[in-house]
């Protein structure tokens, strides 16, 4: 059986090189921002996503790391809730907004750090959070609705 970890890593290997690197990065640092969180990967054909949640349900994500052919975004799923005075959240979605990653090094960014922390701030601190698969979810739902 493969594991989500080698779906992942699959998925990943089929993004720009650049954005592979970016997208791993990104990835290590949100863990380390919030590792007790479930991470859901989902795998939508024109995008790659990792939803950040405290249970195993898409819905309840905080975050989510997308890549697309036009780069890498992190969205925000609760965004009214944050306090953004610099106006650093793009998009205009009535759910999420997002912040478009060119550089790991924006993570780091004051401004967006204190996004994220405040982001991640409802989701246990303790333990560690696994990677669940629901890209194979997605296709099995795609195949009944086919039929």
């Amino acid at each position: 059986m493969t594991t989500p970890e080698a779906i992942l890593r699959s998925l990943i290997a089929k993004l720009a090189p650049e954005d592979q690197k970016l997208f791993r990065s990104v990835r290590t640092t949100l863990r380390k921002h919030a590792p007790a969180a479930n991470e859901l990967l989902y795998d939508y054909g024109h995008s790659l996503v990792i939803s950040y949640t405290a249970t195993e349900h898409g819905k309840d994500g905080v975050l989510a790391l997308s890549a697309k052919a036009d780069g890498l975004r992190l969205y925000f799923n609760q965004w009214r809730r944050l306090k953004d005075p610099k106006k650093l959240l793009q998009g205009s979605a009535s759910q999420v907004r997002f912040i478009k990653l060119e550089s790991a090094r924006q993570l780091a960014q004051p401004d967006l750090k204190v996004l994220i922390t405040a982001a991640v701030a409802g989701l246990p601190s303790k333990g560690r959070g696994k990677l669940l698969d629901r890209s194979a979810a997605q296709q099995a739902r795609r195949r009944k609705g086919a039929k």
